[in-house]
């Protein structure tokens, strides 16, 4: 009686074994990789209504953050910067550029600019701005280094396993008040110096139980 499947048939339940087991394992792993917020958000990068360089007013100009983010360590968010703050030098620096026309329209019409956020939790996530500055964590833990930024975009995942390894770690992390914002700040090598600027900061205990994030 001919053959009515070909030999290399033979191997085909071999290929279908191996298919069952490394199919469903690629799938959960591009899953775990492609559908995370290191690679979904990493990278944003908005084109915002006015082309702000951080690289210009942080950077070679060395603005301090909270000459703009006011209220980064009195408030529970983040503000951005309104109108004002810009026209405070906008009337005499580069006031006739066309690139800084929505601000001059902002600033005459009273209407506020629509500045697109770059930083965002989900709001399911309750996060309060300022213990963390008061804690001693620095902008670039969780910005990056924003002063070398033409465009800011988000370098961090702000994910919760991201969040909680620093709540579980969160000395690394820490500074002195007046170093929040210096972007250049190392800490020191010595681990005794290293314990004495620790020690000058409020003791810090991270919560790292459900109701810490999620209230």
């Amino acid at each position: 009686m001919a053959q009515i499947f070909p030999q290399s048939a033979n191997r085909l339940p071999l290929l279908v074994a191996v298919a069952a087991l490394v199919l469903p394992a690629a799938a959960v792993g591009g899953v775990w990789y492609y559908f995370s917020p290191r690679f979904t958000d990493v990278g944003y990068q908005p084109v915002q209504p006015v082309p702000y360089s951080h690289k210009l007013h942080a950077g070679e100009m060395q603005i301090d953050c909270r000459y703009c983010h006011a209220s980064v360590e009195t408030s529970p968010i983040a503000n951005v910067p309104p109108t004002q703050a810009c026209m405070n030098c906008h009337l005499l620096v580069s006031r006739s550029a066309p690139s800084l026309a929505p601000i001059r329209d902002s600033a005459r019409n009273g209407t506020p600019m629509r500045w697109l956020r770059v930083h965002k939790l989900g709001e399911y996530a309750y996060f309060n701005h300022r213990v963390h500055v008061r804690s001693g964590v620095g902008c670039v833990s969780c910005h990056g280094h924003i002063e070398e930024m033409e465009v800011v975009r988000q370098v961090e995942p702000l994910s919760m396993s991201w969040c909680l390894d620093c709540h579980r770690d969160p000395e690394p992390h820490l500074r002195p008040l007046s170093e929040i914002t210096n972007m250049a700040w190392k800490p020191a090598r010595d681990p005794e110096a290293r314990a004495r600027q620790i020690e000058a900061l409020r003791p810090v205990k991270p919560p790292v139980d459900c109701s810490g994030c999620h209230r």
